[in-house]
C-alpha cells in the first residue's frame, strides 16, 4: 500500500480530488511504511486495513466537498464540550453511554463516526449508515457498544488525519506508535475533528457535545488548542487492573489480522503509552487546568452510577431532568443484565510484571486518590 495509489482509489470512488490541508500526509506515509515493514498482516488484515484507509480518505474528500459547497458549516458553534478521558477500562464507556441518555446533548454516534458524510441532517428517511445488527465482531469479542445509536470514541474522526490510536489496535506498528506519541503534532488533527463535528451538527438544533476518548491524555495541549473552553471528566482505576485488560484487547483484535502476535511488545506498548499519558495529564492539570476537571472513581461508578452523573451535572451547573434520569436507569439495568464477564489474561504472556508497572503510575495513583476524595 502506497499513499498515491490509495489516494487515487479514493478519488475514483468519490469523483472528488481535494483532501484539504495536507496535515494527513505525514501520518499516512508513516502508517503505510509501518504496515508494510512491521505489521506482518495476513490476507484478512491486508484487506481490512486497505478498505479502512481508503474509507478514511474518501470521507476526507467528502468533508472538504461539503465545506466547498456550504461554507456556512464553519459557522456552526462547538461550545464548551465535555470530554471524557483517562485510562481505558475505567468505566468510561459506561459513563459515556449514561451521558448519551440525556436528550438535550449531542454525541458522536457509532454509525456516523467512521462515515460522517453526508451530514446526518441532510438525509431523508432511514440513514443507510445505521446498521441493522448489534455491533461489529472483531476477534472473539464485540468491540463496539451494542447500541447502534450509542456513543463512540473520537478515534475515527482523528483517523481522518491519520493520527490516531485506532491503528495500533489493528496492527503491530512500532514505527507509527512511537512517532505518534513522541513526534506527531496532533494540533491539526484535533482541529480537523472540530471541523467534522461542525459538519455532523450542521442543520441540527444546537446542543452541547459529550465526547469520550481515553487516549486524549496523550495530547492534552493539542486538545486544549482545538477546544479551549472544554471541560473534562476523568475516570480512574488502579492501573494494574487496567493495563493487562487493554493489552489483551489489543491482542484479540490484532490476532485477527496477523498470524504473528508479539504479546510482550503489546504489553510494553500499553505500559509505555498509558504511563506517558498519565504523566502528561498530571502536568496539564498542574499547569492551571485543575478546575476544568471532574473526577470519578471506577468503584463509585459501579456503586452509584446515576448519583455520579448527577454530581457531575451539578459541577457543570446543569440539572438532571426526569426523562434523562429514567433513561439512565433503564440503560444501566439493561446493561447490567448483559454485561460480559471480565477476561483473565496471563500477565506473563505480555511480559507484564505488576511490581515493575506500579512505580511508573505511582504519582498518578496518589493524585487520583486525592482527586476522587469527594
Amino acid at each position: 500500500m502506497y499513499r498515491n495509489d490509495l489516494c487515487d482509489e479514493a478519488k475514483a470512488q468519490t469523483g472528488l480530488t481535494d483532501f484539504g490541508e495536507e496535515s494527513y500526509a505525514e501520518g499516512l506515509d508513516i502508517l503505510l511504511s509501518a504496515l508494510r515493514d512491521e505489521a506482518r498482516l495476513n490476507e484478512r488484515g491486508q484487506a481490512f486495513l486497505h478498505q479502512r484507509i481508503v474509507g478514511y480518505l474518501s470521507q476526507r474528500l467528502q468533508v472538504e466537498d461539503w465545506y466547498r459547497r456550504h461554507p456556512e458549516i464553519d459557522d456552526v458553534p462547538i461550545a464548551a464540550p465535555l470530554i471524557g478521558l483517562g485510562l481505558p477500562r475505567t468505566g468510561s464507556t459506561a459513563l459515556s453511554m449514561l451521558l448519551a441518555q440525556d436528550p438535550d446533548v449531542r454525541y458522536l454516534r457509532r454509525w456516523e463516526s467512521s462515515q460522517p458524510c453526508p451530514p446526518p441532517a441532510t438525509v431523508r428517511g432511514v440513514d443507510p449508515r445505521i446498521p441493522p445488527d448489534q455491533g461489529e465482531m472483531v476477534g472473539t469479542r464485540r468491540h463496539v457498544p451494542g447500541d447502534t445509536h450509542g456513543p463512540m470514541e473520537c478515534h475515527e474522526l482523528m483517523a481522518l488525519d491519520f493520527k490516531s490510536h485506532i491503528f495500533q489496535s489493528f496492527a503491530q506498528i512500532p514505527l507509527y506508535s512511537t512517532w505518534l506519541v513522541q513526534d506527531a503534532d496532533l494540533t491539526p488533527t484535533l482541529r480537523y475533528q472540530r471541523r467534522v463535528m461542525k459538519l455532523l451538527a450542521w442543520g441540527e438544533p444546537q446542543r452541547p457535545w459529550r465526547l469520550k476518548c481515553p487516549s486524549h491524555v496523550l495530547w492534552l495541549d493539542a486538545l486544549d488548542a482545538a477546544f479551549p473552553d472544554a471541560r473534562f471528566v476523568m475516570t480512574h482505576r488502579d492501573p494494574t487492573d487496567v493495563i493487562l485488560s487493554v493489552a489483551d484487547l489489543y491482542a484479540d483484535i490484532i490476532g485477527t489480522f496477523s498470524d504473528a502476535i508479539d504479546r510482550p511488545y503489546i504489553g510494553r506498548l500499553n505500559v509505555e503509552h498509558w504511563s506517558l499519558g498519565m504523566q502528561r495529564a498530571l502536568r496539564f492539570r498542574a499547569d492551571g487546568a485543575e478546575d476544568r476537571f471532574y473526577d470519578i472513581d471506577f468503584r463509585a461508578m459501579q456503586d452509584d452510577p446515576i448519583g455520579e452523573v448527577t454530581r457531575l451535572y451539578g459541577w457543570l451547573g446543569v440539572p438532571v431532568g426526569a426523562q434523562f434520569e429514567a433513561q439512565m436507569q433503564s440503560w444501566w439495568t439493561h446493561a447490567a443484565a448483559e454485561r460480559e464477564p471480565s477476561s483473565h489474561a496471563d500477565p506473563m504472556q505480555f511480559g507484564i510484571d505488576f511490581d515493575e508497572v506500579r512505580p511508573r503510575f505511582a504519582r498518578y495513583a496518589d493524585s487520583a486518590r486525592r482527586w476522587t476524595a469527594h
